[in-house]
């Protein structure tokens, strides 16, 4: 059972938009505040912001969506990160899709890459990608298609996310032995800590003002993974002095809650989904 949730920061209150008996996951809130867009058993669904299913995304032929993706700021393109039927094992490549002609276009030849970001000028993307046995956050230039590494840390490295003035990327690393969230410039120098906790904390989402993020943290260590139906919360990370404030009492959630950015464009709110069992 999955629950659409929509935050409000100002009054600091979760607002219930709707329960489904179906397994919802990863919101984007789109850059014309009409819809969330988000995944459902491998495609990309659109609900009104009162809970409402609209219709299905268009991705093509292409099927097996996961949880990575998201708009351009300028809403003109859809990334999404899916696996591939005739590629066996598992499988994600980035794909773009232009909202003006449809055309759906390869961004990522090598599998594992899972979208989690687009810099403010539309020219590169971010995300984590599994090569030679390390995951770390690369970024490519969309036209030219050139992969860069960012991160060389032992350990994972994910979640990476341009800041809206397109100065910094957050990430979460688990560089320190413990998940916590990082930030670095845009070319990868100067990584620097942002978190400091217990937590297992993941997937900093910059707030459009670009004085918050806000961020889903694990009630038990999780060490490198982000499981589905554990306890968590989500927390509002200062961006200038590093301090977090809980923003929710622990919940079941985890994987599929808040994987992706899902701020409406004033930075007022964020969508987020909520799980509970089903009662036999």
């Amino acid at each position: 059972i999955s629950s659409i949730y929509v935050y409000d920061i100002e009054k600091r209150k979760p607002i219930k938009l709707t329960t489904v008996e179906r397994h919802l996951e990863a919101p984007n809130w789109s850059i014309d505040n009409n819809y969330l867009l988000i995944n459902s058993s491998g495609k990309l669904e659109k609900f009104d912001l009162s809970g409402n299913f609209l219709e299905y995304e268009d991705t093509g032929h292409l099927s097996m969506l996961n949880n990575d993706h998201g708009y351009s700021f300028d809403g003109k393109n859809l990334f999404f990160s899916t696996g591939i039927l005739e590629i066996e094992g598992h499988s994600s490549f980035i794909y773009m899709k232009s909202l003006d002609d449809n055309s759906i276009e390869l961004l990522t030849e090598l599998t594992p890459s899972y979208w989690h970001g687009v810099s403010p000028d539309g020219n590169y993307i971010v995300y984590c990608a599994e090569r030679n046995g390390e995951y770390d956050v690369y970024k490519l230039n969309i036209e030219t298609k050139n992969e860069i590494r960012l991160t060389f840390n032992k350990g994972l490295d994910d979640g990476p996310e341009f800041s809206p003035d397109g100065k910094y990327i957050y990430y979460n690393s688990f560089k320190t032995n413990k998940m916590q969230i990082w930030r670095m410039h845009n070319d990868g120098s100067n990584q620097e800590q942002m978190t400091f906790d217990n937590y297992s904390n993941w997937f900093p989402h910059v707030s459009p003002k670009n004085d918050y993020a806000v961020v889903i943290s694990y009630i038990e260590d999780q060490e490198q993974s982000h499981p589905f139906g554990r306890m968590v919360k989500l927390r509002l990370l200062n961006l200038t002095d590093k301090s977090i404030v809980d923003l929710t009492e622990p919940f079941y959630g985890g994987q599929g809650t808040i994987n992706v950015p899902s701020w409406n464009p004033e930075g007022t709110k964020f969508a987020y989904v909520l799980y509970s069992l089903k009662d036999k």
